[in-house]
């Protein structure tokens, strides 16, 4: 259902100068922020040269809400709390599509390696830390232009969506945050297994797991219990909470969910960091 993406293209010589270039004198926690800032100006730089896989990424989700949700909605099957079903489904759709451009992103990182970018960019004085947090966000980058093509898609289809410049920001926040946690995962698994076709492998063995689920596709009160207890362990529904709560209205735990995405990206983050060096081996 979901498929690896192409081979990355290279960076621009503009876009590697920004994260080989020795950093300007500055204080420690302006460090960060700068690598960051270079990692998601190279991932724009490539969506810039080549937006084939943001256009053949857009297909599954409409087909979601074409066929699922418009078929879903005539027959009723699922309790929705009174909102048509193809609303309900929406953001679960958006937070499936950024899921299945992020976890796979580790491939991106062993392409990297085997081009010998990644050892170039460990020798640099930039933290380990600094460089999976400005991949894990470059990676939210993409996954929301990615989720922008899939609000459109769903607007057309007469989704019912705030525009709420506010909630619009916040679902930006939740889209990037869940993006940064399983691109970290990604990577962690990257650092384990070391090669693409094992990753491919896990990629493909998890996603369907983690979607299915989650909350993205039906409410917890209609799974059966052990499902439910994965569910409330599984980021991706604290992330569906939050956009269904944010681009819907209906009741959410805001707090919560953000607290979760953090939390949980932060882990990510300090995981794929202390694998870093032995995937560079």
């Amino acid at each position: 259902m979901s498929e690896a993406p192409a081979v990355p293209q290279a960076a621009s010589a503009d876009g590697i100068d920004l994260l080989l270039q020795a950093p300007r004198p500055r204080a420690g926690w302006r460090l960060l922020p700068a690598r960051v800032g270079a990692m998601c100006a190279v991932e724009l730089q490539k969506l810039r040269h080549d937006r084939t896989e943001l256009y053949t990424r857009a297909v599954q989700p409409a087909l979601w809400l074409l066929i699922f949700g418009q078929t879903f909605t005539r027959i009723k099957a699922i309790p929705t709390d009174g909102i048509p079903y193809i609303d309900y489904l929406a953001p679960g759709i958006i937070a499936q599509s950024a899921m299945f451009i992020a976890i796979f992103y580790g491939i991106q990182i062993i392409w990297e390696r085997d081009a010998g970018i990644l050892n170039k960019l460990l020798v640099t004085p930039t933290p380990r830390s600094a460089l999976i947090t400005g991949k894990a966000f470059a990676a939210g980058v993409k996954s929301l232009v990615q989720a922008v093509v899939v609000v459109l898609i769903a607007a057309v289809l007469g989704v019912a969506l705030t525009w709420n410049p506010l909630k619009l920001l916040g679902v930006a926040a939740v889209v990037v945050l869940g993006s940064a946690f399983f691109s970290c995962l990604s990577m962690t698994i990257a650092g384990i297994v070391l090669s693409r076709d094992r990753l491919m492998g896990f990629g493909q063995a998890i996603t369907m797991p983690l979607f299915f689920g989650s909350n993205a596709l039906y409410p917890l009160s209609v799974m059966p219990g052990w499902l439910q207890a994965v569910s409330k362990v599984n980021p991706l529904s604290y992330q569906v909470d939050a956009l269904r709560g944010l681009l819907l209205g209906t009741p959410a735990h805001l707090a919560p969910d953000f607290a979760v995405l953090l939390v949980a990206a932060a882990l990510g983050i300090a995981a794929a960091s202390s694998l870093l060096g032995r995937l560079a081996r």
